[in-house]
């Protein structure tokens, strides 16, 4: 499958990327990567299959770190990506209640963030960074403006946008160009199709996708809410709590009947879904398994007819997913 870029100007990558929070962060998904040795280990051969982009953030624990520790010698093959936005010094409660108060947009805090982001990853540049989540108290022209400036200061070659809304993309594109977009696309979470993804299209931005498997749920990973540690975030998700969760394990099933008949893994079959649906989109499934990892990689050789991707859509439509995205505090900093 051919590469595609991130953006007009942006470089040209690897169709599937990997996103790196499950490299480095604690307490969120049941099974994580916290070992340095076991992380160069995945990202090496992520890179050894022709992956490109690896994407983390600068609030994924010590993933920047990490990412930086496996980037030694090879820092030429790669395009590295991270966020910032999210700030930690932060109470609990807050990080809780009012998560809009950890996002910090202001021109003074992305060059702070982003030096400090550099000196973790051990790099001279940063070629995608993205603005995590839109401060809601800080005008994006002032976000957007500070980040063009690191990259006439040379320390980011390109700015990305993640969860904003179409009119927050259009008031940035006014100041700066813009190579990527991160937001939410899968079979679960189709929203993207309505309004973004035409205007993406429209202004030559690249739609990079993070959960593309529905945080594992599309892959086919559980089959009851016990499989899921008592620790791990996506417990107090939406769409892994009661009825949601049986609802849209059904779901699941079907694609899993379907991905049998067609020979591959319900993972592929959903990401091979994403990348036939626009030359734009980028998914970047995170894993802590290097068997995960390879069997995503292979997604890009399952070719679906024109029958099957009618049979998905019977399956799967718009809407379909049980459950919101996120609990109602964190959906607030969407779409922003």
């Amino acid at each position: 499958m051919n590469e595609r870029k991130l953006g007009r100007d942006g470089p040209k990558v690897f169709p599937l990327g990997l996103g790196c929070m499950s490299i480095g962060i604690a307490d969120v998904y049941t099974s994580s990567v916290q070992d340095d040795e076991q992380a160069v280990a995945l990202i090496h051969r992520a890179l050894d299959l022709g992956v490109t982009l690896l994407d983390t953030a600068d609030i994924y624990g010590v993933s920047e770190r990490q990412v930086g520790k496996a980037l030694k010698g090879r820092r030429d093959k790669v395009t590295l990506a991270t966020k910032f936005g999210f700030q930690t010094a932060v109470s609990a409660n807050a990080r809780r209640e009012a998560p809009d108060r950890m996002i910090n947009g202001s021109a003074e805090y992305v060059r702070r963030a982003c030096n400090a982001s550099l000196e973790r990853l051990g790099v001279e540049y940063i070629d995608l960074y993205y603005l995590h989540r839109v401060d809601p108290n800080t005008p994006i022209e002032e976000t957007v403006g500070a980040m063009a400036d690191l990259v006439k200061q040379g320390k980011v070659r390109h700015i990305g946008l993640s969860e904003p809304s179409p009119s927050t993309v259009r008031r940035a594109l006014k100041l700066h160009r813009v190579a990527a977009v991160q937001t939410e696309y899968s079979l679960f979470s189709r929203e993207p199709e309505e309004e973004l993804l035409p205007l993406l299209g429209e202004v030559g931005v690249a739609l990079v996708a993070y959960s593309p498997l529905g945080r594992g749920f599309l892959a086919g990973r559980f089959s009851k809410p016990e499989d899921l540690a008592a620790d791990d975030w996506r417990r107090g998700n939406p769409r892994f709590q009661g009825e949601n969760f049986a609802k849209n394990l059904q779901l699941v099933d079907h694609l899993r009947d379907l991905a049998g008949r067609k020979g591959c893994t319900p993972a592929q079959l959903a990401l091979a879904w994403l990348l036939v649906r626009h030359d734009n989109v980028i998914p970047i499934p995170g894993t802590s398994s290097v068997k995960r990892l390879e069997e995503n990689v292979a997604a890009i050789n399952v070719r679906l007819s024109k029958e099957e991707l009618e049979q998905i859509e019977q399956i799967a439509p718009s809407g379909v997913a049980a459950g919101a995205r996120y609990n109602e505090a964190m959906e607030r900093l969407l779409n922003g």
